[in-house]
């Protein structure tokens, strides 16, 4: 019913960075300053009129970089790859699935092999283990310890 938006406009960005370390806040504010992304960066979603599926689409867009956050996943091709698997399994959405099946074309063999024997398991595992992670509201749960929140949540510590 509220329909949370994480946007610059919505995000109290100096609260987050005083933050504790390891907090959900502080920490997705230093995934952003690391890896120089903005929450702003996603686009709305085209082609969908109703306005529900508009949202959830909004809403996945919106939350991607708190899934490199909470699944420890850098912004490389090879973490990339595992938030798009561990993305699949949790949403089945068509991009996720392409992403995941797609994306290892381009890594070398040595992380074909990290990725086969270790990240990709360990995404299929958290991902069909943990609670939908589209409803959790981030917004009301920026002080809580991101090993908190993977606990509560079903994620399985990164390997």
């Amino acid at each position: 019913r509220e329909r949370p938006r994480i946007r610059l406009s919505t995000l109290d960005m100096a609260r987050l960075q005083g933050l504790p370390d390891g907090s959900l806040g502080r920490e997705y504010v230093r995934f952003l300053e690391d890896n120089k992304v903005s929450p702003d960066t996603r686009m709305p979603p085209k082609f969908v009129d109703d306005e529900e599926l508009a949202y959830v689409i909004q809403r996945y867009r919106e939350v991607h970089d708190l899934m490199h956050t909470l699944l420890g996943m850098p912004t490389n091709m090879l973490g990339e790859v595992v938030v798009k698997w561990f993305e699949a399994i949790q949403t089945g959405l068509p991009m996720c699935v392409l992403g995941a099946a797609f994306g290892p074309v381009r890594l070398s063999t040595r992380k074909l092999q990290v990725l086969a024997t270790e990240l990709v398991p360990w995404a299929i595992r958290s991902g069909l283990n943990a609670s939908c992670v589209l409803n959790v509201y981030y917004e009301q749960r920026w002080e809580q310890p991101v090993e908190s929140l993977r606990e509560e949540l079903g994620i399985f510590p990164p390997p």
